[in-house]
């Protein structure tokens, strides 16, 4: 006999906001913000004024109210420095890093 299976909308949404998939979501940001300062690049001291700046400036926040609807647990791995778009995304005279995008892709699933 085949099994029967009737959703719960109110289900679904209790789950997508309980602490076990927001201590995964945050699991796996803590993990990309890891392999990000791990591979983010740093300039020496002559040429850079602020060394180390953007791979310090990685940060990990959650919350359970996160999403289009604001109806499931996030979290996000995000770099504050005000130059991190640039790192990220490259110029017409500096090559893009994807710094983020790449620690991801590694460290997301």
């Amino acid at each position: 006999m085949a099994a029967r299976f009737k959703m719960s909308r109110r289900g679904v949404g209790q789950l997508l906001r309980s602490p076990m998939v927001q201590a995964e979501m945050l699991r796996r940001a803590v993990l990309i913000k890891a392999v990000a300062e791990a591979i983010a690049p740093s300039g020496a001291p002559p040429g850079d004024p602020h060394p180390g700046r953007y791979r310090a400036s990685v940060r990990v926040t959650s919350t359970l109210r996160g999403g289009t609807r604001r109806d499931r647990a996030v979290a996000y791995a995000t770099n504050t420095a005000p130059y991190a778009r640039w790192v990220e995304y490259g110029t017409e005279r500096v090559p893009a890093h994807h710094v983020m995008l790449r620690a991801a892709r590694a460290g997301g699933g």
